[in-house]
């Protein structure tokens, strides 16, 4: 297996940019059709429509699929990774705040690189590195410690969903994982992504239909539109070039880049749904903007 991924280059930092602004758009989009159609059943929607369409893409270039290549098992693994991720997020949601699950949902980084750390070589981190990371994650517990002030629900249930957000987290920081060293660590992008949104659609959609979320949805204007663009752009797009840096770069100064994503997921509200701004948003901005500075430096 290839380990000689390269640090960040300025076409990564733009293309992560870019990413962190669709990825934070993605959690409006969601909120905007929730009232229409339930987040379990938008994400596996999408994962479908967006399996669909990776499939045909592999179909043009005229690839195969080799079940027999040792990426199958794996494949099917991060498929269920990534499921899990969104499936506590969800249920998190219902007993804690939207600002405590975005703090504890992007402890994701913090366990990629501990992860990548303790398992590849070529992905250790220096003492600078490290300095980053912490500086990042504090800073989206400053941006987002406005939803530690006013506790409206039960201490009982607010840590049962933060329990849950850090699963999320967790589990998004073993798809990471599981992927870099695993045979899909040099598998095609495609490929990589036809299993993990399959199977993440294939769950999910069940268990829309199980708790009922799938009678009750309806597709309305938003619907669609939310829809289109969490398929076409967040789950087909967005993720294609994602598995492809992951080829290229080091995937942990690539997942320390998520910590801008709760950032511009905030920006996007107060645009669009006109979400109140706390002044700590910006003191955490700052913080987290420093931390992927410092986890990028070389060592």
């Amino acid at each position: 297996m290839m380990s000689n991924r390269k640090p960040l280059d300025a076409m990564a930092v733009g293309l992560m940019l870019m990413l962190c602004v669709i990825w934070g758009l993605q959690q409006v989009a969601v909120k905007l059709a929730a009232p229409h159609m339930g987040a379990i059943m938008q994400i596996g929607l999408r994962s479908l429509v967006a399996a669909l369409m990776v499939s045909g893409l592999i179909g043009w270039r005229g690839e195969k699929l080799d079940l027999r290549d040792g990426t199958l098992l794996p494949g099917i693994a991060a498929g269920v990774l990534f499921a899990l991720e969104f499936l506590f997020v969800a249920l998190g949601l219902q007993y804690t705040t939207a600002s405590h699950m975005s703090v504890f949902l992007y402890t994701a980084p913090i366990f990629t690189v501990l992860g990548l750390h303790w398992s590849i070589g070529g992905e250790r981190l220096g003492p600078m590195q490290w300095a980053g990371a912490l500086a990042a994650f504090a800073g989206i517990a400053v941006a987002f410690s406005n939803g530690f002030a006013a506790q409206s629900r039960g201490w009982g249930d607010m840590l049962i969903g933060d329990a849950l957000g850090v699963l999320g987290g967790i589990f998004w920081a073993a798809t990471t994982v599981l992927i870099r060293r695993s045979s899909l660590s040099e598998a095609p992008p495609a490929t990589t992504l036809l299993y993990q949104l399959g199977t993440c659609g294939v769950i999910l959609l069940t268990i829309a239909a199980l708790n009922g979320q799938a009678a009750s949805s309806a597709f309305t204007g938003i619907v669609w539109g939310s829809l289109f663009f969490q398929s076409v752009i967040v789950a087909f797009l967005s993720f294609l070039i994602w598995f492809w840096m992951l080829r290229r770069y080091l995937a942990s100064r690539l997942a320390v880049f998520s910590f801008l994503t709760p950032m511009f997921g905030v920006g996007f509200g107060v645009l669009l749904l006109h979400d109140p701004l706390d002044p700590r948003f910006a003191a955490g901005a700052v913080l987290v903007m420093a931390g992927v500075v410092m986890v990028n430096m070389r060592k």
